[in-house]
């Protein structure tokens, strides 16, 4: 481990000479690539250089303890010191193993995230908007932009099915594990009889694929134009905007008529399809390599439960690792840090696990 990260700080101090070598500032495609290489080795050079100045430190706390200290209280501070620096060691060490993980090349990307009312009728259409809402909320929070490529919503203010892009340094890398069945334990406003129903919602998180990622033949596409219909059916524009582009070779389906210009509904509607096709790209590799590495947290599988909502107890849970939260009211409101990073650290976990088979 040691000859790589000696390897790879060589390569950072290289990266940081060129960036600012005026011949390579020049050319400012070659400056770019280099400064986006060593802003991923940061982390980890920065990690790397504590721990060594923590190796230092022990080797001469240890170095003065083996002569001759007369003072009592002064040793015992200096075993003490020993002790935090110990600790310290090995939390680096522990930190250096993760961000020596292999990378998911798609973590910087932003995402497509398409939410679907699943079984429960109305009540699992509110439910979805619930959870637009709580996603909305949470790229705020992160500074995030989102926009909306498509929508069906209902007579109620539910939501049938809504694709939004979300935008934002490290949005995959932190929105990945969303995807799934999650489920919602409530009263319906519609139900007279106070019984606590169960609805559930699919979500569904893709990295945005651009055209260098997905070569798409424009004779493989079939477009259509049509008006644009509201709930119920209802046409809500004359105009022929709305989209529908079918990808024959794969039967893939997008439809968009959220825009009032036809042009814009075709831009959205594209780029929900690169996304969706490179998805399928990558779980066809996904399925491949599944008897050899089968995360219990990255498994992408959307048939799965990953998560209760339960509103009688205020509780939230998430099943594949077990982590329970008493604070439904807030995470609805956006507050999702702690579940991303407990299941961001489970998946960490497991993957050094796997090395370490």
């Amino acid at each position: 481990m040691f000859d790589k990260l000696d390897a790879l700080e060589e390569r950072y101090d290289s990266l940081n000479k060129l960036i600012g070598d005026p011949e390579v500032i020049a050319d400012y495609e070659q400056w770019q690539q280099y400064v986006k290489a060593h802003s991923e080795l940061n982390d980890l050079v920065t990690a790397y250089r504590d721990y060594k100045k923590v190796l230092q430190e022990i080797e001469g706390t240890n170095e003065m303890l083996a002569g001759d200290v007369e003072d009592e209280d002064f040793r015992k501070l200096a075993e003490a010191e020993l002790n935090q620096l110990q600790e310290k060691k090995d939390l680096l060490e522990k930190r250096l193993r993760v961000l020596l993980l292999p990378r998911d090349p798609d973590d910087e990307k932003n995402v497509v995230m398409e939410i679907r009312a699943g079984t429960g009728g109305e009540e699992a259409a509110l439910f979805a908007a619930d959870l637009f809402r709580m996603y909305i909320r949470y790229a705020e929070q992160m500074g995030w932009k989102c926009e909306i490529m498509s929508t069906s919503p209902t007579d109620l203010g539910g939501i049938k099915e809504i694709i939004f892009l979300i935008e934002g340094k490290g949005a995959y890398s932190r929105l990945k594990f969303e995807s799934g069945v999650h489920r919602v334990q409530r009263i319906p406003t519609t139900e007279s009889g106070g019984r606590i129903h169960t609805s559930a919602a699919t979500v569904a998180v893709l990295p945005e694929a651009q055209e260098v990622d997905v070569d798409i033949n424009p004779e493989d596409l079939r477009i259509d134009i049509f008006c644009s219909t509201g709930p119920g059916g209802q046409s809500v524009n004359t105009t022929q905007s709305a989209v529908r582009i079918t990808h024959l070779p794969s039967g893939i389906v997008v439809s968009c008529q959220d825009e009032k210009s036809q042009h814009k509904n075709k831009d959205k509607a594209m780029k929900v399809l690169r996304a969706r096709l490179l998805d399928r790209v990558q779980e066809e590799q996904r399925e491949k390599t599944a008897s050899m590495r089968k995360l219990q947290v990255g498994s992408g599988d959307r048939s799965e439960r990953v998560r209760t909502y339960n509103f009688p107890q205020n509780r939230v849970t998430d099943h594949r690792i077990g982590y329970t939260s008493h604070r439904l009211n807030m995470i609805l409101i956006g507050d999702l840090s702690d579940i991303i990073a407990n299941l961001i650290e489970a998946d960490q976990y497991e993957r050094l696990q796997q090395l370490s088979v």
